[in-house]
């Protein structure tokens, strides 16, 4: 099975969003080069960043969310993001009535089922997990392998946090990967797993 990687921009504070859900300036590098990321032309980054970025992007099988994030994007209008071919939504509410059936998107109840799902769907590729309330819960369970982070030069105050309500202490790896972009500073950790 592929790695579990939580994942997400992030103010320089450790914030994902500010207070109002909005992403703000954590998604301006994203438009800050002359390297298309993907063929929709709208992604352009330096090609430090393409070079990392779209790497990862490729290596993802299936993509986890909370149903908050289905909610604000609308489901995507049911097409995964960043061309990911899955999307597993915890969530403790049925999917929306019109939902297509065929769009490649799962509900299931809690985040171990969620983690378990993607990695069926994933297969040996990545299965990434949003950083938030729903990725701080994967982390808390002891599921994650890695937590990617894209560190914007913004300082928010407040919001929503990068590892969620996460309470407990979780050791991380030194960076193994430190990247600098335009206006974004990409790094990688591995969980540190505790030795019984």
């Amino acid at each position: 099975m592929g790695k579990v990687v939580m994942y997400s921009s992030v103010s320089v504070d450790g914030f994902v969003a500010d207070d109002n859900d909005q992403p703000g300036p954590l998604f301006d590098w994203l438009s800050s080069g002359d390297v298309p990321l993907d063929s929709s032309g709208e992604l352009k980054v330096s090609q430090t960043s393409y070079d990392y970025t779209r790497a990862y992007w490729d290596q993802i099988g299936a993509t986890i969310v909370g149903r908050h994030v289905f909610d604000l994007t609308d489901g995507w209008d049911g097409k995964p993001p960043g061309g990911v071919d899955h999307v597993v939504v915890v969530t403790h509410r049925p999917e929306p009535e019109s939902w297509d059936p065929e769009a490649p998107f799962h509900f299931v109840d809690g985040v171990e089922a969620a983690v378990a799902k993607a990695q069926e769907l994933a297969g040996d590729r990545m299965v990434e997990v949003a950083a938030g309330d729903v990725g701080g819960q994967v982390l808390a369970a002891g599921l994650v392998d890695e937590v990617r982070m894209d560190v914007v030069p913004v300082v928010f105050g407040s919001g929503k946090r990068y590892f969620g309500s996460v309470h407990a202490q979780h050791l991380l790896e030194d960076p193994d990967v430190t990247i600098q972009g335009n206006r974004v500073l990409h790094l990688r950790y591995r969980v540190r797993r505790s030795s019984i």
